[in-house]
């Protein structure tokens, strides 16, 4: 009896042992790796994907030499880090990255170059969770949205010192965050650079925004859109240009309020030669602390649209 209870714990205490292998709390990935290995320092796995399985929350997927480490779905917090080396997302005709969480859950995403080649779908796209940290990144050429921040639930959003360029300027938005019908979204883009998209950055009902440092260059349609007709978001841009909109339809601006429950608020900010209005009420408001440059745009302030003045405390 007394052999077979030996056994019986050595046996557990081997699954367990396994159990913890399996669930490292730092794993790699290399261009030469191999996804049947344990993804460790000296044998890393091959993708994101083949990685996350074997990290454990909370955990982090870091980068030992550069690679194309493909899409991967995030259902967990997790860093995925790629400094110093290129970590490409490569997602032609697909996401880049999805991340479906917990509502607590973390999840940071660090210089990462994620291409989609024309087809792919979106950059990035947060349906749950409960924070995402975009920082250093490169996200180029999807079809629908570099950054789709959609959360469920109440989320916070950052990024930071990260591009987001020629997407697809027909059909694609740089950053959308639209929270679903039970979501919430509290953001901050800081020295963001949006180019050459549909919209540069577009923002719906119950989210709260800070734009900071950033810029929004050659959109087709609208610079920066906050759509809010039912329920109340609010855009303040600081210390930014937004420049360069292509189309001279009326209703198109470098920024737009829609909505009764959308307002924006500029300090410091340029908007400049965008061929139609550079701001733009339609039916929401365009607050301005006096310190803005609105010069180039046809015509600077569209009609009807009264860019009220807020003092400053």
């Amino acid at each position: 009896m007394k052999i077979r209870t030996s056994l019986l714990m050595g046996g557990v205490l081997s699954l367990l042992a396994f159990g913890a292998q399996a669930q490292a709390s730092r794993t790699w990935v290399s261009g030469v790796g191999d996804d049947a290995n344990p993804c460790s320092r000296t044998a890393p796995c091959k993708t994101f994907a083949g990685a996350i399985s074997k990290t454990a929350a909370g955990g982090e997927i870091n980068i030992i030499d550069p690679g194309g480490f493909g899409a991967v779905t995030i259902t967990k917090s997790i860093s995925i880090i790629g400094v110093g080396a290129t970590a490409g997302v490569l997602a032609s005709g697909t996401n880049g990255i999805v991340i479906n969480a917990g509502v607590n859950d973390f999840v940071v995403l660090r210089g990462l170059d994620i291409e989609g080649f024309g087809t792919g779908l979106n950059g990035i796209n947060f349906l749950a969770g409960g924070a995402l940290f975009v920082e250093d990144c490169n996200i180029n050429r999807f079809s629908q949205k570099g950054i789709n921040f959609t959360p469920s639930g109440a989320a916070q959003l950052v990024v930071r010192n990260t591009s987001i360029d020629n997407q697809n300027a027909a059909t694609a938005v740089g950053i959308a965050i639209a929270p679903g019908a039970a979501g919430s979204a509290n953001v901050v883009l800081d020295d963001v650079r949006v180019e050459r998209a549909l919209t540069g950055i577009v923002v719906t009902d119950r989210s709260k925004v800070l734009v900071r440092r950033s810029t929004v260059a050659g959109s087709t349609n609208n610079g920066v859109l906050v759509s809010a007709p039912t329920a109340a978001s609010s855009v303040v841009i600081e210390d930014s240009t937004i420049s360069g909109g292509t189309s001279n339809v009326v209703t198109v601006a470098g920024v737009r309020a829609d909505g009764a429950q959308a307002l924006v608020t500029l300090s410091n900010v340029t908007i400049a030669n965008n061929a139609s209005n550079g701001v733009f009420e339609n039916g929401g408001q365009i607050q301005s602390f006096g310190n803005n440059r609105i010069v180039g745009n046809n015509p600077n302030i569209a009609a009807g649209t009264t860019l009220a003045v807020v003092v400053q405390n």
